[in-house]
């Protein structure tokens, strides 16, 4: 009877781990794609899921992948700052604390290197450096999965999304990124605008949000467009606001940070760092690489009259030479007005990007 007992008891457990297995019958997760956004490429070795969605939202905000089971991605990304630190510089699990600004996360799945530098060349790769960082989250992967496959939960979740109860970092990695794809900002004030500048169609709230539409909002972006304006536009342009390059914006005439020139070696990217889409640009504070500025008005006054010409200086800021573009009083309050019709609440409040633990 003793033996009867047990075997009973394993067919039980058997039965049961069975059961949570079966569910591996992954359904296709769609985009939701702003109709003026150009297509995003989805690696093919990681197609979108909304199970894997789902784990990847949940891991996102999991702080067993930090070393003291107190800190998440999510963290240094708060959806309030727009998935940004609203300090100058994050601090990890030990009280130390970065050298850069963590980056607002915002449309990843139109970029095409990751980290201020640019040293990760996927999202997927981008997301394995935080972890084992040890001024970030402190943890080995073998410790952070180790974590992961002592859950019933997370086994389950990960066979669901990707057939397998055996977690490692890049199931990890491939679930998080297939999150951060969906976070997708584009119902902007300035989306309409540029919908509409571009002959879209409009809806009808889109024609209600197109009157609500100020002069000083219209002014600024034409001072943002002008070569003889505030010329923004080299960098930051078109439905993502942003291009992807590396450029010396004339922060500084010598550098503590070479950015782009540390992972290439070339002397001629020192001071280079990546161009952050504008997107949100008023909720995601401070600003530049290194936080240096808090507010929209010291970055507009960097512009005009703070541009330091160094070796490496972005030869499309045509204006270095003296000290920026030199915008008048009503000119920089314009086109402070036209940067904050970027800002897009519906982005930073969905429901879908916030923690579900």
């Amino acid at each position: 009877m003793k033996y009867l007992f047990f075997f009973f008891i394993g067919v039980v457990i058997f039965m049961s781990c069975k059961k949570d297995n079966t569910g591996y019958s992954p359904q296709p997760y769609v985009l939701e794609i702003p109709s003026h956004f150009p297509d995003m490429i989805i690696p093919a070795d990681n197609p979108m899921t909304v199970e894997g969605v789902y784990l990847g939202r949940k891991l996102f905000y999991e702080k067993q992948l930090s070393g003291n089971n107190t800190m998440s991605c999510g963290a240094c990304h708060a959806p309030a700052s727009s998935f940004s630190d609203p300090n100058q510089f994050s601090t990890g699990i030990d009280g130390i604390q970065g050298t850069r600004n963590s980056m607002a996360l915002i449309n990843l799945g139109w970029q095409n290197f990751f980290f201020w530098d640019g040293r990760a060349k996927t999202l997927e790769e981008q997301i394995l450096g935080p972890v084992p960082n040890p001024i970030e989250m402190h943890q080995s992967w073998p410790d952070a999965v180790g974590k992961l496959n002592a859950s019933q939960e997370y086994k389950n979740l990960f066979y669901k999304a990707f057939g397998t109860t055996e977690i490692d970092s890049t199931l990890v990695s491939k679930a998080i990124a297939q999150f951060l794809r969906t976070m997708i900002s584009g119902s902007s004030k300035y989306d309409v605008m540029y919908k509409y500048i571009n002959g879209m169609s409009l809806s009808a709230d889109d024609q209600i949000t197109l009157a609500s539409v100020s002069a000083d909002e219209w002014a600024g972006y034409d001072l943002f467009k002008s070569l003889n304006g505030a010329d923004c536009f080299h960098c930051h342009n078109g439905a993502l606001m942003q291009v992807n390059k590396f450029s010396n914006n004339g922060l500084d005439l010598t550098f503590t940070d070479n950015g782009r020139g540390a992972i290439t070696g070339l002397a001629s990217d020192n001071g280079k760092f990546k161009v952050p889409t504008l997107r949100n640009i008023a909720l995601s504070g401070p600003y530049m690489h290194d936080g240096r500025f808090t507010t929209l008005d010291q970055v507009i006054e960097h512009y005009s009259s703070g541009i330091n010409q160094s070796s490496t200086i972005d030869p499309l800021i045509e204006y270095a030479f003296q000290g920026g573009v030199q915008l008048d009083s009503q000119e920089k309050n314009q086109l402070k007005q036209f940067l904050l019709t970027l800002t897009d609440y519906n982005f930073v409040n969905n429901p879908d990007f916030q923690d579900p633990n």
